[in-house]
């Protein structure tokens, strides 16, 4: 929970809500501690994020504990101690993980500390194990050839029988 003062200032109060606005907009999000990380690694990692249809933003973590209370969402505290970027997601938030981890082998200096995924508290070996899943649009088509693959097995047969009725000399199918 943050530590509220008697009366905000009004440049704070505006940080506040902007950071509010900002984080409303995604559903999952995903904290890491950035110390470390040069111009060009955060410029290349943002690419790679935005791909995945998500963003990477440092606010300061008073600003975001306080637009994430006022959000109503929990367990988040924990994450914002330190230097903390936070990696918003409206897409797929494994895909935005496994973006992340990648990038954490070749920059040791980026640390996943935790995440929100549909308002569930990962802690960092969740994430890093949700992350090595395949994604919704991979399972689906991994879905789709498992129902299709008897299909197309059945379909195969039924055409090399019309075949060999054919070569036959029988009648037509």
């Amino acid at each position: 929970m943050a530590i509220r003062a008697k009366q905000i200032q009004p440049a704070k109060t505006k940080a506040i809500e902007e950071a509010k606005k900002v984080l409303s907009e995604y559903q999952n999000y995903i904290f890491a501690d950035y110390r470390g990380l040069t111009v060009e690694q955060i410029t290349k990692l943002r690419h790679s994020l935005r791909e995945k249809d998500a963003q990477i933003k440092v606010f300061k973590n008073t600003f975001a504990r306080v637009a994430f209370d006022e959000m109503k969402v929990e367990g988040v505290s924990d994450y914002l101690t330190g230097p903390t970027a936070i990696t918003m997601v409206k897409g797929e938030a494994n895909e935005a993980a496994k973006v992340l981890f990648e990038f954490a082998k070749d920059a040791p200096s980026l640390i996943v500390k935790g995440a929100i995924v549909e308002n569930e508290v990962y802690d960092q070996a969740k994430i890093e194990a949700f992350s090595k899943l395949p994604g919704k649009k991979q399972l689906i088509a991994m879905l789709m050839s498992a129902i299709n693959g008897p299909a197309r097995k059945l379909a195969g047969t039924l055409q090399a029988y019309v075949e060999k009725k054919q070569a036959e000399g029988g009648e037509s199918a």
